[in-house]
C-alpha cells in the first residue's frame, strides 16, 4: 500500500514518490512481483493499451465508438476529455474489461483481451483500479470495509489492513467517517472512498470517471495529487473528466479527446494539454 510521510496538509498527506518508494508496503510489492512471476509478457518500455480500429455497438444503432486505434504507454498519465455524449464512459468500460467491442483489436498487458476466454478475465480486472462515476460502494459495508475490499479479495491477511486502509481514508479526508456506510455519505464522501478502494492495492492500470465531479475544488486538487503520486510509483492513470481546469495539474499527462465516437485527431495522436502560467 501506498504509506505517507507523518507531514500532512490539510488531513491530506504531503508526499514524494522516493518518500513513498521508501515506505512502501511489502505485501503489495510482492503481489507485484507475483503477477510478474506469473507470466505479464508486457515490458517495461511497452504500450499497457492498444487499440487497432475498434468499433463499440450497443444492440444494432449506430456505433459508439468508431474505429479508434491508439496506445498508452506503461507508466503515463491521460486526461480523456470531450463532450458529453462522446463515448468517454464507453471506451473507458472497454479499458476496464466491463465490454468487449463490436470489431476490432485491443491489447492490455500485451494480450488480446477481444478473443481471451472469460475465464481469465477476472485476473486481470484485478491489475485494474476503477473509479465509477456512479461509486458503486457496497451498501451494507462501512466505508472502511468498502476501502479493504480489493485487499481481501487479493488475500491480504486482516492483521494487515488496519494500517494501510486507516491512512488511505486519511489521505481523502474521511479518517473520521470510517465507520459510515454508503447511505450516511454525502455524494462527495462517496467519491472519495470509490477512489480510496480504487488506489488501494496500487493498481497497474487506474482508470477513473469524472472522479472529481462531486468534490469541492480544493479536494479535487488533492485526489489529483493522489493520483499522480501513483502514477509516480509506475501505475498507469487514465481520468475522464469535464474539468478543463484539472488539465494542466500534471505537467507530464498527455490528453485524448473522443468527439462523436471519434478521436478528434483523426491520426489519434495524443496531445498535452494546455499549460497553466500559474501552476
Amino acid at each position: 500500500m501506498l504509506r505517507a510521510v507523518r507531514a500532512r496538509v490539510g488531513g491530506f498527506p504531503r508526499h514524494s514518490g522516493r518518500a513513498l518508494r521508501a515506505r512502501g508496503a511489502r505485501g503489495i510489492a510482492a503481489r507485484g512481483q507475483g503477477q510478474r512471476r506469473a507470466g505479464s509478457v508486457l515490458n517495461a518500455s511497452g504500450p499497457i493499451v492498444q487499440f487497432e480500429n475498434v468499433g463499440l455497438r450497443y444492440g444494432t444503432g449506430a456505433e459508439t465508438l468508431s474505429d479508434l486505434s491508439f496506445s498508452l504507454k506503461q507508466g503515463g498519465f491521460y486526461f480523456l476529455t470531450g463532450p458529453s455524449g462522446a463515448g468517454k464512459t464507453s471506451l473507458l468500460k472497454l479499458l476496464y474489461l466491463a465490454l468487449r467491442p463490436s470489431r476490432g483489436l485491443i491489447r492490455l498487458f500485451g494480450e488480446d483481451i477481444v478473443t481471451m476466454p472469460r475465464g481469465r478475465l477476472p485476473g486481470f480486472r484485478r491489475r485494474i483500479g476503477v473509479v465509477f462515476q456512479e461509486f458503486r460502494l457496497v451498501p451494507h459495508l462501512s466505508a472502511y470495509d468498502n476501502v479493504a475490499l480489493p485487499l481481501r479479495v487479493s488475500g491480504v491477511a486482516e492483521a494487515d489492513l488496519h494500517h494501510p486502509v486507516s491512512e488511505m481514508l486519511a489521505w481523502v479526508g474521511l479518517a473520521d467517517r470510517a465507520s459510515a456506510r454508503p447511505a450516511t455519505l454525502s455524494g462527495g464522501e462517496q467519491q472519495r472512498v470509490a477512489i480510496a478502494r480504487a488506489v488501494i492495492g496500487r493498481p497497474e492500470l487506474l482508470v477513473a470517471d469524472e472522479p472529481t465531479g462531486n468534490v469541492d475544488p480544493d479536494m479535487a486538487k488533492r485526489l489529483l495529487h493522489l493520483f499522480d503520486s501513483l502514477n509516480k510509483l509506475g501505475t498507469t492513470v487514465v481520468v475522464a473528466t469535464h474539468d478543463l481546469h484539472l488539465l494542466s495539474r500534471v505537467q507530464r499527462a498527455e490528453m485524448l479527446r473522443l468527439d462523436r465516437g471519434q478521436l478528434a485527431d483523426p491520426t489519434g495522436a495524443l496531445r498535452h494539454p494546455p499549460q497553466r502560467p500559474d501552476a
